[in-house]
């Protein structure tokens, strides 16, 4: 599929709920998520139907999202089947890491082909702190079964926040350096409830450049990745930086994504989104309105305006 500036639309993010076992402090309200009743959330039946229809319109990357996706129950079921489209070639997931000790060998089995972990900062204090109640040795644990069963590479998104943790980034990219992951530190982005303190907390990723001298860019493999990566001299794993305020990659945007709820984004700090779930509870042709829309996807986002979306992170999909 190709939107109206040309760009191929591959990669999908489906998230597959809202709710979460952390309260991170850029990403949900301190209090929880409104409660939405089962009916408006898509069936893991419904996911699967919008799934194919959209690998057969040429889709074939896909990432489960949240939320945190590993807290839908029958997601490992859900994984197997999607795994088993013939156009899907790259099947991963976004999680925070809690569950992946219990889940990452099943993940593994039913066809899940690597994982990104959220993590903001090694410190323990630091890390109750943004999550709210978090608890690091967990997530570490989930880390080393993920690599143990072979879900890699492992990515690491790092969300740079000033004051907080732009003290560790030294220690994030010393991850990089024995063993085969990739540490990605993600601008710290203006969303939701949660946008005027992101402001006031904004550091540009070019302080990990400034901090890290050593690091030398590399060549990208993926022109629609939003990351540009480096390495350290003799490194095994790769430094990213994605950088949607300071420097966007719209023109080369791939993806689209589909929330819990069953509406399609065409840009995550867009408003707009499509109802891909009532048009499919009623019976709707779901490829032709697919395709339709993705001539509507916006040439650029507007941040730089001012432009913040209303939905809180958790209700969109990490």
């Amino acid at each position: 599929m190709k939107d109206s500036y040309g760009r191929e639309i591959n990669y999908l993010r489906i998230s597959l709920t809202d709710r979460c076992n952390l309260r991170c402090v850029y990403c949900m309200p301190e209090k929880g998520i409104e409660k939405v009743s089962h009916e408006d959330i898509l069936t893991l039946e419904e996911v699967y139907e919008i799934t194919e229809a959209f690998v057969d319109l040429g889709i074939n990357k896909i990432r489960f999202t949240g939320g945190e996706p590993l807290t839908r129950k029958g997601i490992v079921s859900l994984i197997e089947r999607v795994s088993k489209l013939s156009g899907v070639k790259d099947l991963a997931m976004t999680t925070n890491g809690l569950l992946l000790e219990k889940f990452s060998a099943a993940l593994k089995e039913a066809g899940l082909n690597r994982v990104n972990i959220s993590l903001d900062t090694l410190k323990e204090e630091k890390y109750i702190y943004i999550t709210r109640g978090g608890k690091l040795g967990e997530i570490l644990k989930g880390i080393e079964e993920a690599r143990k069963v072979g879900l890699t590479p492992i990515k690491i998104n790092t969300v740079l926040i000033g004051g907080f943790n732009d003290d560790e980034i030294i220690d994030f990219v010393k991850l990089t350096e024995k063993e085969e992951i990739d540490v990605r530190f993600i601008e710290l982005m203006p969303i939701g409830e949660a946008a005027p303190w992101a402001k006031e907390k904004f550091v540009s990723n070019s302080i990990v450049l400034d901090k890290v001298r050593e690091l030398a860019q590399v060549e990208r493999e993926d022109n629609s990745s939003p990351a540009v990566y480096y390495k350290l001299p003799n490194g095994k794993g790769r430094v990213g930086l994605i950088n949607p305020i300071t420097c966007k990659f719209c023109e080369n945007c791939n993806r689209i994504r589909l929330t819990s709820q069953g509406k399609l984004k065409l840009c995550l700090h867009s408003n707009k989104e499509i109802d891909i779930k009532e048009a499919l509870r009623n019976g709707e042709d779901i490829k032709k309105l697919i395709t339709k829309s993705i001539l509507e996807k916006e040439e650029s986002h507007k941040l730089e305006e001012g432009k913040y979306i209303r939905r809180n992170m958790n209700q969109i999909g990490g």
